[in-house]
Formats: structure tokens, sequence, C-alpha cells
């Protein structure tokens, strides 16, 4: 049994649902999680803002726009009848919920309602594709199996059973499609998964069913060795452990959200990425086995701001870091690189929203200095901190860059540093020649494998 998640540029458009709908029909039983179609998801955040702000305008605006839009795809996807009527009352019902809600007083979970549409939308109309074409498939609703605690956690355990229920009541199907990103919370209202949303549905599916593996759909092949925004001849990472790939996805590899990685890991079941618009390339595979190699990939992470905390009284203080990290906690704000001296600690955050409220609360700790527009650039790669030549080599080649800040150490796996967001692309190229081409630093072949 396998998982495959398909994420909204996979769907977006009818010309794509027929290619993964040819894509997935081999036969074999796996389960299909569905994003909502590109696009889909902005504009519901746009009409919930539009709401909450009481904007008719702006709101019906939208509400017009997704009848244009979704009336040709239904229109292009669905051409036969009584399918295209089908898909013409799913549309019906989408749109009379939204004109509703922009006439009601805006409410939390009524928002949250609103943003799980775009999923049930993609995989209703997915589904009356796929029994157009005569396929053997269920539509089941994530809401009846995916379930968060009141941390925000899945509740494995009840997951796991009614997943049990739920696969031996269909078990007659081929393939069992449902939606990414949404689920129940604890009170049993509609919410999301918010961290990792469809992929993170796909590993928890994955690791709750014990599956083969678990396959992510993109729009490119794979996590790649470094940027290719910004770096020329980056490749294609052909396999990279759960651990490496957990610091690329939170340190800026896009392709796949950190959070992500922890069902699968903690199950030993293999993720890999796959790019739908060449699906014969072989992607990247991640399990435990590691990439082997000492330098892997970069990736950077913009939005960096960095605090510094000066205070005499770190000297031979116990607790001193504690009651710093506790105003971090208090305002539900990550931190993601540190650095200590004798008396002074600097830390960096990715989360702005809640700054002032932070400085206020250290600041009777001592001297607050608080610098924006920072990146961290991250090299990861298997048990990279024992690399003893690497961190020189680092600082000779980004010399004249003004590192602000280095973490090493603190994982087997990455050495982070934080340089202005001005120098991301510089120190991206000039790394990537040293580390990925003239390799005077890693003494290896490039990671093509």
């Amino acid at each position: 049994m396998e998982v495959w998640k398909f994420g909204g540029t996979s769907v977006g458009s009818p010309q794509r649902m027929r290619e993964v709908a040819e894509l997935i029909h081999s036969g074999k039983q796996r389960w299909i999680v569905l994003s909502a179609v590109s696009g889909t998801t902005n504009k519901l955040v746009a009409f919930n803002q539009a709401v909450e702000k009481n904007d008719l305008h702006r709101g019906t605006e939208i509400i017009h726009d997704f009848e244009k839009e979704y009336d040709l795809f239904i229109k292009d996807l669905l051409p036969e009848l009584p399918f295209q009527e089908m898909g013409f009352s799913i549309l019906n019902d989408f749109i009379t919920l939204l004109n509703l809600t922009l006439t009601s007083p805006f409410a939390e979970p009524t928002a949250k309602l609103i943003l799980a549409q775009g999923e049930i939308l993609s995989t209703h109309l997915f589904h009356l594709y796929l029994k157009y074409r005569g396929f053997n498939a269920a539509l089941l609703s994530a809401l009846d199996f995916m379930q968060i605690l009141p941390d925000g956690e899945p509740d494995f355990d009840w997951i796991s059973k009614r997943l049990s229920f739920i696969m031996e009541e269909h078990g007659q199907y081929d393939l069992w499609i449902t939606q990414g990103y949404i689920c129940k919370n604890a009170n049993g209202e509609i919410d999301n998964l918010q961290r990792g949303g469809s992929d993170y549905t796909a590993t928890i599916l994955g690791a709750a069913i014990k599956a083969e593996e678990i396959i992510i759909w993109t729009d490119i092949d794979g996590m790649h060795n470094n940027d290719p925004r910004h770096v020329q001849n980056t490749y294609p990472i052909r396999k990279v452990s759960f651990r490496e790939a957990a610091e690329l996805a939170y340190f800026g590899a896009k392709i796949l959200h950190p959070t992500c990685v922890i069902p699968a890991e903690n199950a030993d079941i293999p993720i890999r990425l796959k790019n739908t618009f060449t699906p014969n390339t072989s992607g990247t595979l991640i399990s435990r086995e590691t990439s082997g190699h000492l330098v892997t990939a970069m990736a950077a992470k913009d939005n960096i701001t960095a605090i510094r905390i000066r205070s005499g009284r770190m000297l031979n203080a116990f607790g001193f870091l504690r009651r710093v990290f506790e105003v971090f906690e208090k305002h539900h704000t990550s931190i993601d690189m540190i650095t200590t001296s004798e008396v002074s600690v600097s830390l960096t955050i990715d989360d702005k929203s809640k700054l002032s409220q932070i400085i206020t609360d250290i600041s009777p700790f001592g001297e607050i200095q608080v610098e924006d527009d920072f990146s961290i650039i991250s090299i990861v790669g298997d048990n990279i901190a024992k690399a003893e030549k690497l961190l020189p080599g680092i600082f000779e080649v980004l010399e004249g860059i003004p590192i602000r800040m280095v973490s090493f150490g603190g994982s087997p796996n990455t050495i982070s540093i934080l340089v202005p967001s001005t120098d991301k692309v510089i120190s991206l190229q000039k790394l990537d020649n040293i580390l990925f081409h003239t390799h005077p630093l890693t003494q290896q072949k490039t990671n093509i494998q």
C-alpha cells in the first residue's frame, strides 16, 4: 500500500487532473491525497479577510472569480452529462456557502470551514472525473479520520483506529481519494493541519496505515543541492536521510515542510519526492539511509530578525537563559539560531508578529539590540560536524561578507550562517562553487547518484 500526494500545481488545471488520473491508474491499491487547485486557497484567505472587514464588494468579486474559473474548469474536465451536471451541483453548493458566509458575522470556525473548501472542491471534481473514466475509486473525507489534539498535534491512536475501519469498509476499491490539509479539532470542528498542510496529511496517513512508501508529487525533480532560483547548474539529490531532509526543509527548501518528515521517520516509512511533469525521473528518496556525502545540499531562509541581549548579570548566573526562553515560549515564537558569550546572547526568529511584546518582556534582562533583513544559510550533510577543514574554508570563501552569527555543533548534520539578506545570493553562489564544483573542502565527487 502506498500513499500518493499531489500538490496544487499538479491538479491546477483539467489537463493536469487528467494526467494525474493516468499516473495513478495502475490497478494497484493506494491512497491519493490532493491539495486544492493552485490559487484557490489564496483566494479563500482573501475572501475570509473580506468577510472580517465587512468588505462586501471585495467578497462579491472573489465569488464571481470563483464562478468564472470553475465554470470553465468543469466544462473542460467533465464534457459529458450527467457528470458535468454533477460538477455544477458541487460548484453551486460551494458558491452558496460563500454567499451565506459573506453576509454573516465573521467567526473563526466559519473561516476554517471556508478554508477547507479548496480541498473539498478539488477532490470532489477529481473523483467525478475518475467515475466518468470508469475508475474503481472511492472519495473518503479526511474529516472522518484526521483529527488533532488540543495542542494541535495529530491524534495518532484515533486516526489509526478510524483508518483501519474505513479501509476494511471500502476494501473493494482500487483508489481511495481524500483531502490534504483539513481535519477536525478536539472539539469536533473543522480545522487544518497548518504546518506542512497536505504533505503532513500524507505522512500522517502513511504512518498510520504502515504504508510501503509515501510519494509526494510536486513540480520539481526532488530536493536540489542548492536553490535553482539563484544558483546555476544545481541538481536533484537522489537520496537523503530523514534528518538531513528535515534540516533542509526547515532552513528553506520549500519542496517539503520539516514537520512532514516526523511521522514517516517515526514509522520508518520512506518518502519519495517526484515531479508530476517528468514522472519517469527518480526524484529524491528520503529514508533512514544517509546521503553518504559530507556536504549534501544548501538552503536559505529569509526574513530573519536577530536579537542580542547583553547583560553583566549573565556572568556565572544560573537560570538566565531559561528566563529568556520562557519569554519566547510565552509569545509562541520559535528560535532558529542561538549563540552565547559570557555576557551576551544572540538569537534569531523568523516570526516578527510578537516582536514588540517580546522586546518589552526581555528589556529588563539587559541591553537589547534588534536587527532585521537577515538570511540563514544552512549547509547540510552526513555527520558534517566532524569536518575539520570545512568551517575554516567557509570563512575563507565568504571573506568580505559580514557574517553575523554561526551555529556549528548543535546538529551533526548542519552548519548555519547568518548573513545580511543583500549578501544571500552571492554567498550561495560562492559556497556552491567551493562545495559542489571545485571541491577543495569536501574532496569528493558531486552528489549525483
